[in-house]
């Protein structure tokens, strides 16, 4: 058995059953009317509940994946986004306390509003004015609190110590060890001189446009921040505008312009766009490798671990090599 499925707590996770669920939620001093919808959620398992007084959503974290500290970190930087009007989605305070654990498990949970919208099918000019304003109020905001808990992005943490847990699976094949091991060291020892003199704040980390929701006389709100970091504002940046294209690029200058009416941007981040690019794909072959036995991900990424998928990733980092050596990214 794997670790994954070995692990009680991991196991009863994969196991949640309604019951369980609502159960937890009526101790709370909700009064749930028994329906209960799962939400699309890779790493947790997120849930719309109705109650008597309206719909929840409930956040069930996977155990493992973030120490309670951590979780709190999340929900302190939210609230501190909701306290200055921020379009985020905060969780409800109880009593107090935004985070809850099941009596008999350690698996932690937290409630939200239920807050619709719809994912922006494309960011035109007013968009990106507006999304530029709403990123540098985040960053400002970012930047008054540290988060001792959450990681900070870097090539170590997310290049060097992703190999590193890479390569205790058994998902990469021998053949493609050497230049996977070769590539990415490469990559890490290039990019590291273009972090130094580079501010690390909080931010939101996986601000990719499917965590935006576009509400009508609202504007954009910024969704799960699950995945939070410390590191450099233009990882929130490019992530909205990830393109290497000069269209892509006239985009972020068009954003950029708008995010320096709330907030100066130190312009040499830019330089790390494409290393930054480069770690999240070596952060994202170490994440699906480590969740693997979930069936959730077998069923999301059939392709994953075959010799096209490690042909196609080494494939992509030496074109991020060559991009870091030679492409302006201004």
């Amino acid at each position: 058995m794997s670790d994954i499925w070995g692990h009680n707590e991991t196991q009863f996770f994969f196991e949640l059953t309604p019951e369980k669920i609502l159960n937890s939620i009526d101790k709370l001093g909700f009064m749930t009317t028994g329906r209960v919808l799962t939400l699309n959620s890779m790493e947790n398992r997120v849930y719309d509940v109705e109650a008597e007084d309206g719909f929840i959503v409930a956040k069930f974290y996977r155990p493992g994946r973030w120490s309670k500290e951590q979780i709190l970190e999340e929900h302190e930087f939210l609230l501190d986004l909701k306290n200055e009007e921020i379009n985020v989605i905060a969780p409800l305070v109880i009593e107090g306390e935004t985070l809850f654990k099941l009596d008999d498990h350690e698996i932690f949970f937290t409630l939200f509003p239920r807050v619709g919208g719809r994912i922006p099918d494309e960011l035109n000019d007013d968009k990106l004015e507006e999304l530029g304003r709403l990123l540098a109020r985040l960053h400002n905001i970012g930047e008054r609190k540290e988060a001792k808990h959450r990681m900070t992005i870097s090539p170590q943490s997310f290049g060097r110590n992703n190999l590193e847990a890479l390569l205790k699976t058994e998902h990469l094949p021998e053949l493609y060890k050497s230049s996977l091991v070769s590539l990415v060291n490469e990559l890490c020892e290039m990019s590291e001189p273009l972090f130094k003199g580079i501010k690390s704040i909080r931010i939101h980390g996986d601000c990719h446009r499917s965590n935006l929701i576009y509400r009508e006389g609202e504007g954009n709100y910024l969704l799960d921040f699950d995945d939070m970091l410390t590191g450099p504002s233009v990882q929130d940046i490019w992530l909205v505008v990830p393109g290497n294209d000069q269209e892509a690029r006239s985009d972020r200058a068009l954003l950029l312009e708008h995010y320096e009416t709330f907030r100066e941007f130190n312009y040499h981040e830019l330089k790390l766009i494409e290393p930054l690019r480069a770690l999240r794909y070596i952060h994202f072959a170490t994440w699906m490798a480590k969740r693997w036995d979930d069936p959730a991900f077998k069923a999301a990424f059939p392709y994953f671990g075959s010799e096209e998928y490690w042909a196609g990733l080494i494939r992509d980092l030496h074109e991020q090599k060559n991009r870091i050596l030679g492409v302006d990214q201004f």
